[in-house]
């Protein structure tokens, strides 16, 4: 019994700072992976953000040919090709 408690210490004394270290470095590992997926998810919503825009401005355009009689709907239709071919 004496020797297996001998044996029991030294090996306690070693594991405890070995698990603090890797529960440490785990921790570090799963904070830089939040930190990666927020990144991410607000560079999607940017885009996300800019693509809304672009097609709000689509749309004004589209209902101002709608309901504007005085233009040229053949002339807007093209200029509009244009700009998206532009784009």
């Amino acid at each position: 019994m004496e020797g297996t408690l001998a044996l029991m210490i030294p090996i306690l004394i070693f594991t405890i700072p070995i698990i603090a270290i890797w529960t440490r470095h785990q921790q570090r590992i799963a904070e830089l992976q939040v930190k990666a997926t927020s990144q991410l998810s607000a560079e999607k919503a940017a885009q996300y953000a800019a693509s809304v825009r672009a097609l709000e401005e689509r749309v004004r355009v589209l209902e101002r040919i709608v309901t504007d009689k005085g233009y040229d709907t053949a002339v807007q239709i093209e200029a509009l090709r244009d700009t998206i071919a532009a784009d």
